[in-house]
């Protein structure tokens, strides 16, 4: 018995998307994907750097090798098909007779880094067999796993056993999710039995936790994920996204309970106002405490991973409210850590402050963990704008996009859909079925906070409620329009932690104080009505570089607490502040304590200099992305 998605992806390739998240893609696939160096990416897999073990350089270029291999699939271009191949055909060609692909001399095998590089080169390398269907990266990728599943029975130790210490074997226990991967591609009983002895291992004393992992244990129990058994942001997500997909393989519910439970327990402790969370890298409760400046907020790994394990959930349960999440995260945390240019990444992104960009962790790769994922969450974007249930598409990202949805019945449906979202709330959608008229069901996310949302199909009028799909069902003819309004009324919300301190949405955007807008004098405050919502106006003086700016009213007492007069000063969308990426350049603020006293260098904060929670001192960014 297997775990059935009641949502699946598009076809790869059949979402094109276009208006600003297309160019947004675009750029980051022709200034950062491929112009990456193929020969330093892979050279530290046949000439061992730092001596012994090449670091995680294995993890950066299995990153990048996946947004490759998403580059060509979404993107096909006979420049990215021939760096994709070059790229594996280097990669293969480095793999020794027993087996083994990596950085690590034998000597120091299953220490630190090398079963978390040997993960990310397993999951590219499936990743490509499952797009090319090249039959060499199939067996190359079971001979690795093969090698390494003979290593750990000769050493008489357990994936959770390995690694670094202060992950406690949770980095190396992610490699659930390729070994899983790799038993769907085979149907091989050996790579089930290694996924579940992994997922087994959790409940047992360990090397690193005397009491075992308890990742299950602990999800379902509703422990915080700061109390887990180690608060290492994404690797633990990427435990959870394995479960999953273990859950697809077995149909073991428990997994899949696990997983669910997760989820909310990053919601409830950890999520910020923009969709992402941490603390140098840690899950730390960072949702009570995000009104603080700290160092390393908000990593951009964590950021995709979270929006990878809700792709996950959206697929497996159908539940909107991770669709909701999607969007908060993709147009706030995850649009706001990318240079407009699309070339490089934050490494860590502060609600108060200036754009920090990465630093290149090592001298001879110009990437880092963070501006490799960064790549790939945005490129993950057409898995789940639109994708497909038993009885129809299921749209949920509102974006000017062309999609091809094929129909249980037979036949396909192109979707049309014409909008300037998130500008506007007016969302227009072109049915074209083929070959003829065809009878399914269009699901259409209504975000939960779009109170009143007026939806029509050809004029007339039809129900849909907020947190949930639109769900019409009907003969469709070619050319039927569907329409949506969305509420984009802006609303106030208050922070956990601080319930003085007050945020402006308006839809999925989050608004930020920007210098190059706003000097907001002495002592003020936020204007709402009696339900919290504000009344925003458009600027029309928008610096260039904002996509974004609205006026925002505010009282304000410049000379004796009881004299105030209404001002409107200009706020931003969170993710075009301080898009210069530079330390010298303009600072932004999204928490606004009521009142917001003193004068502009108070209101705007300085980010703390980030530094990474533990990898190794690095050199500077490369010298063609300083600020």
């Amino acid at each position: 018995m297997t775990g059935v998605d009641r949502f699946t992806p598009t076809a790869a390739g059949r979402v094109t998307l276009a208006g600003d998240l297309g160019r947004s893609v675009g750029l980051t696939i022709d200034n950062w994907v491929l112009t990456q160096d193929v020969d330093a990416f892979t050279a530290p897999f046949a000439d061992y750097r730092d001596g012994e073990t090449g670091g995680f350089r294995g993890e950066v270029f299995g990153k990048w090798l996946l947004s490759l291999v998403d580059t060509c699939a979404i993107r096909p271009s006979p420049a990215a098909t021939t760096m994709l191949h070059k790229a594996v055909a280097d990669l293969l060609a480095t793999q020794s007779p027993d087996g083994y692909i990596g950085t690590y001399l034998p000597a120091h095998r299953l220490d630190a880094f090398d079963i978390w590089n040997r993960k990310y080169t397993l999951w590219a390398l499936v990743a490509y067999n499952r797009h090319s269907g090249n039959a060499a990266a199939l067996d190359a990728a079971c001979r690795l796993t093969d090698h390494l599943l003979d290593e750990l029975s000769q050493h008489e130790t357990t994936v959770a056993d390995t690694g670094l210490s202060v992950l406690r074997g949770v980095g190396s226990s992610s490699l659930l999710h390729p070994v899983a991967l790799l038993y769907q591609a085979t149907g091989a009983a050996r790579y089930l039995a290694f996924a579940e002895e992994i997922v087994a291992s959790w409940s047992r004393p360990s090397a690193f936790a005397p009491q075992g992992l308890r990742l299950i244990e602990d999800a379902l129990a509703g422990v915080a994920p700061a109390d887990m058994a180690s608060a290492k942001a994404y690797e633990l997500m990427s435990c959870f996204e394995g479960l999953c997909e273990l859950y697809r393989a077995t149909g073991n519910t428990r997994h899949l309970r696990a997983a669910v439970a997760m989820a909310a327990g990053i919601r409830e402790h950890e999520l910020t106002v923009i969709g992402s969370g941490s603390y140098q890298e840690l899950w730390c409760g960072s949702a009570r405490i995000q009104t603080e400046v700290a160092a390393a907020p908000l990593e951009t790994c964590v950021t995709t991973y979270w929006m990878r394990l809700c792709v996950q959930l959206l697929q497996l349960t159908g539940d909107a409210s991770y669709a909701d999440d999607l969007e908060l995260t993709l147009f706030n945390a995850l649009l706001g850590a990318v240079t407009p240019q699309g070339d490089w990444w934050s490494y860590f992104s502060p609600l108060a402050g200036y754009r920090v960009p990465s630093h290149s962790q090592f001298p001879d790769i110009a990437a880092s963990c963070c501006v490799a994922n960064g790549a790939r969450g945005l490129l993950m974007t057409p898995q789940w704008a639109v994708m497909a249930s038993q009885d129809g598409p299921v749209v949920n990202l509102y974006c000017a996009l062309t999609a091809t949805v094929d129909l249980s019945g037979g036949g396909h449906v192109t979707l049309e859909q014409q909008t300037c979202y998130p500008h506007d709330g007016d969302v227009t959608l072109v049915i074209h079925p083929s070959p003829r008229a065809a009878r399914f069901v269009l699901r259409l996310r209504i975000p939960g906070w779009s109170k009143h949302t007026v939806a029509t199909v050809n004029g007339q009028t039809f129900a849909c409620e907020p947190g949930g799909y639109a769900e019409i069902d009907r003969v469709w003819q070619p050319g039927d329009r569907v329409s949506l309004r969305l509420d984009l009324t802006a609303r106030m919300v208050s922070a956990p932690g601080h319930p003085n301190a007050q945020a402006i949405l308006r839809g999925p955007i989050v608004l930020a104080l920007d210098t190059r807008l706003a000097d907001p004098g002495e002592l003020i405050w936020l204007i709402t009505d009696a339900r919290g919502g504000v009344e925003l106006t458009g600027r029309a003086d928008t610096p260039p570089g904002v996509s974004m700016a609205f006026n925002v009213p505010f009282e304000v007492r410049p000379s004796h607490y009881f004299d105030w007069r209404r001002v409107s000063l200009g706020m931003s969308d969170f993710a075009s502040a301080s898009n210069a990426f530079s330390e010298t350049g303009h600072r932004y603020r999204v928490w606004l304590p009521q009142p917001l006293l003193n004068t502009l260098a108070y209101a705007y904060e300085p980010g703390p200099q980030p530094k990474p929670f533990f990898e190794p001192s690095s050199s500077s960014r490369d010298e063609k992305h300083d600020g």
